[in-house]
């Protein structure tokens, strides 16, 4: 099984809630580089991010599920981008 990331973000709340998200919908999400990412201040955004992946098989689906919830503001983050 190979991970394939669908998303970026650039603080850990926000990479949670759209595991989250695609938990609830039946995905296997996982977050990587989180603790990376929190090990000096700045050091997040130049490492890349904490990444939100999923099996490549399920990718394509859970980038539409992430896309389909940043339509509406209400229910997505504000300050990240899905890959």
């Amino acid at each position: 099984m190979t991970l394939v990331t669908v998303y970026r973000a650039f603080n850990p709340a926000d990479a949670h809630l759209i595991r989250s998200r695609l938990d609830a919908a039946g995905f296997h999400a996982v977050v990587q580089h989180e603790l990376a990412a929190l090990t000096m201040e700045g050091y997040s955004q130049a490492a890349g991010g904490i990444l939100v992946q999923v099996p490549d098989v399920e990718a394509e689906s859970a980038r539409t599920l992430i896309e389909a919830t940043e339509d509406d503001p209400s229910e997505g983050p504000g300050d990240a981008s899905p890959d």
